[in-house]
């Protein structure tokens, strides 16, 4: 029997690991704290974006025993896919471990970091941390900067033109309309219609405080619209300035395939379950 391939539920059960080549540094304040060429990409059980894990020889801090719960315990388990795997994604803080482990605090001479890294119990990675991206002030895979996460070697996106016919609905109100949008297929996310901004309408639509990191399109500014009660809901965003792999997407607007209602040639999509549901 053959098997039907599910990149994000693929191994979630196991703590993964994948060594890099890349030249990788965190910096804190200004001072490099983390300058290792012994990196490994590593995902604790139920994390689907990778974490970086380096030697600890390679961390120019003192590293503190701390205590289960220190650190960024932010969000939590959502769930995802037509399975309804409970997943960590991004959003979820640092300090939710699902490897065993020792939770430690990050002390440089001027700062502290508590709960920022974690030594794993593994035998294979026994001499590895693992860090909170969110605590470094910013990462560098080589010479270019790196947001959001480090970069997952097995997924990428792809945006490719289109000439489906693309209607956006709310509530039966129509948000949006194209027969000339861009498909962006992002590993383990449902395909994303960004549209010309020529065909929003953005009199039914307001802009939002919201914004968002993605480690490979850059950082979204976002719309919304009323709901019955008068309450903004956030429905769409937009990559004014992307990364270089978005670049096709450049103010093109996406709706939330979870909060609308998207008709493609004629047929009406089922609502996705994804973290943003």
């Amino acid at each position: 029997m053959a098997t039907r391939l599910a990149r994000f539920e693929s191994g979630l059960s196991e703590l993964r690991y994948f060594p890099t080549a890349k030249h990788v540094r965190a910096v804190i304040g200004g001072t490099t704290v983390v300058d290792s060429r012994r990196a490994v990409l590593l995902w604790e059980p139920q994390r689907v974006v990778p974490q970086y894990a380096v030697p600890i020889t390679d961390v120019a801090a003192e590293l503190v025993p701390g205590r289960p719960g220190d650190g960024d315990t932010h969000g939590g388990p959502v769930r995802m896919g037509a399975a309804a795997t409970e997943v960590l994604t991004p959003e979820a803080g640092f300090g939710h471990h699902t490897a065993q482990g020792d939770v430690l605090t990050l002390r440089t001479a001027h700062q502290e970091r508590v709960g920022a890294a974690f030594r794993l119990a593994d035998p294979d990675l026994a001499d590895h941390v693992v860090l909170d991206w969110d605590a470094f002030d910013a990462w560098f895979e080589e010479a270019q900067r790196v947001i959001g996460h480090p970069h997952d070697p097995l997924a990428r996106i792809d945006v490719l033109r289109s000439d489906r016919h693309v209607r956006v609905e709310r509530d039966g109100t129509v948000l949006a309309e194209s027969s000339r949008p861009s498909l962006l297929f992002e590993t383990g996310l449902p395909v994303r219609f960004y549209l010309p901004p020529e065909d929003v309408r953005f009199d039914l639509l307001r802009p939002s405080g919201t914004r968002t990191t993605c480690a490979y399109k850059g950082v979204a500014s976002y719309w919304a619209t009323a709901d019955a009660d008068g309450t903004p809901t956030d429905v769409a965003w937009t990559y004014p300035d992307p990364w270089p792999d978005a670049v096709p997407v450049t103010d093109m607007v996406c709706f939330f395939d979870e909060r609308v209602d998207i008709v493609v040639d004629g047929e009406r999509g089922d609502r996705p379950l994804t973290p943003w549901s």
